[in-house]
């Protein structure tokens, strides 16, 4: 049990919605395991407001705190420091108090890739398609650049948004074989496609019954492709409830976020975390 006190530190995450997250869980699972005088803390920040919290953060002397959906890229000109990785994604996720002020990084990747790296599988023979061009898909281009994949598809609703993703990646060192097209291309791409993660927040509160891709469209992907859902509330989403009853090899957002927050934690603290704890705790609130 943590037990707040006036010396506490304060870790937390921002976002908007944020009353979903599962991040405090892990977290405070791990600094109780730990025994540390912390605690961490969801807080809901609008857009508009992004700027101004972020200075009372810093006033409160906020040790570090992750970032989701939708300040990953709009917090970075708020930064002092960004790590060479989250440069080149153009997303931040994990940031922490310095002596100048704010830095960040993106710990996304590493999240990513965890449950896709325990698979025997050729990447250098696999089409990614991504749906949703976000921050979280920046994390999910650069993962697939690290695997090898021989193609990488983004797509998206919006030509001009997808446009500007597409140009922002022409002189990172993370650059694919990367091209994006509109959603109405989905049903043509899936038959060839053996890698489908799901960025967008379809499918979480309040739009848990939704699935991005429709489930006659989505039997176009061939049997034994991997559909991944970044989602991990609920568990799993109607995203992969209709993946795994087509046979397709389902995966959810639960061991990103656990090892994303891993390496977060890591960084906070500076010290080594239990990342069986973490996941455990996560894991236990869907045994009940």
């Amino acid at each position: 049990m943590l037990t707040i006190k006036g010396t506490t530190q304060l870790l937390g995450v921002i976002g908007c919605p944020i009353a979903h997250s599962l991040s405090p869980i892990m977290h405070n699972a791990a600094i109780a395991h730990l025994q540390l005088d912390y605690a961490y803390i969801p807080i809901p920040i609008q857009p508009e407001n992004l700027s101004v919290a972020i200075a009372g953060l810093a006033a409160i002397g906020m040790v570090g705190f992750s970032v989701t959906i939708p300040h990953k890229q709009t917090i970075i000109p708020l930064l002092a420091e960004v790590s060479p990785v989250a440069q080149a994604i153009g997303a931040v996720n994990t940031v922490w108090r310095t002596s100048n002020g704010w830095a960040g990084t993106n710990t996304d990747v590493d999240g990513f890739l965890s449950p896709l790296k325990t698979l025997s599988q050729d990447w250098s023979q696999v089409t990614a398609v991504i749906l949703g061009n976000g921050g979280a898909a920046r994390a999910v281009v650069a993962g697939c650049a690290q695997l090898g994949c021989a193609q990488v598809i983004v797509v998206g609703r919006n030509a001009e948004k997808l446009a500007a993703f597409s140009q922002s990646w022409q002189k990172s060192p993370l650059a694919v074989n990367l091209r994006t097209e509109l959603w109405e291309q989905l049903p043509e791409l899936l038959p060839q496609t053996q890698l489908l993660v799901n960025t967008t927040p379809i499918g979480m509160h309040p739009q848990i019954g939704e699935s991005p891709v429709k489930a006659e469209i989505l039997a176009k992907l061939p049997t034994g492709a991997i559909a991944y859902d970044l989602i991990y509330t609920p568990n799993p989403t109607q995203f992969l409830q209709i993946a795994q009853k087509q046979g397709k090899v389902a995966i959810d957002g639960l061991e990103m976020l656990v090892q994303q927050g891993a390496v977060a934690l890591q960084l906070w603290l500076q010290q080594p975390v239990p990342v069986a704890v973490m996941r455990e705790s996560l894991r236990s609130l869907w045994v009940r």
